[in-house]
């Protein structure tokens, strides 16, 4: 028959259960707590994936937006900037147009040279000068309307209206001036011919 335990061995083994027991729930804790710092750092390591995940989201919807947006305006540009080139290659050349035009009319303006001119053909002269001027000045007034139908700034430079001087020749000179020059080149003419036809009326009358 075995020997009965005595309560003091009892107790013993009772403390020693209970030690272990302890021990084994102290590392079950230890791990528990183990295993929720590591869930809370791959929470952690999640919720930063998240949030660059965002930022990268947002910032690949700003691209397609910028693209989408810049893509629009940098077409629609081209086209109204190719559309001012043409349009101002087009206003270029009639600019050099009109200035040869201008050249050369004003080349045969200041030809004229009424100091030059024999007494005996003073009307054909005049006649001649007078056509001159007024050919530059049609050609002036359609130049001017055609450049002032192509700009369409207000800051570009405006010829002046050809009636605020249509009458004034270089250097100031009116066309006034000009007729008083031409009476004074045909006065001695006027006056010879009224010597002469005095002087046959008289020798007739003998």
């Amino acid at each position: 028959m075995p020997e009965k335990i005595r309560p003091i061995e009892q107790m013993l083994e009772l403390r020693e259960d209970e030690a272990v027991s302890v021990e084994h729930l102290e590392s079950q804790v230890q791990k528990a707590q183990e295993q929720l710092l590591q869930l809370k750092r791959q929470q952690e390591q999640i919720e930063k994936q998240k949030r660059e995940l965002e930022e990268l989201s947002r910032r690949q919807e700003e691209l397609d937006r910028g693209r989408a947006e810049m893509t629009d305006k940098l077409t629609r540009s081209l086209v109204v900037l190719e559309r001012e080139a043409y349009n101002t290659q087009k206003r270029l050349e009639q600019i050099r147009a009109t200035r040869e035009s201008f050249s050369q009319h004003l080349e045969l303006i200041e030809a004229i040279d009424p100091k030059s001119w024999n007494p005996d053909d003073l009307h054909k002269e005049l006649s001649r000068a007078l056509s001159t001027v007024d050919e530059a000045r049609t050609e002036y007034s359609e130049q001017r309307s055609r450049l002032q139908a192509t700009s369409d700034s207000a800051g570009d430079a405006a010829l002046p209206d050809v009636t605020s001087d249509a009458y004034h020749g270089e250097e100031g000179r009116s066309f006034f001036h000009w007729v008083r020059i031409g009476i004074a080149l045909t006065l001695p003419l006027i006056i010879f011919g009224a010597i002469a036809l005095a002087l046959f009326l008289w020798m007739a009358s003998r």
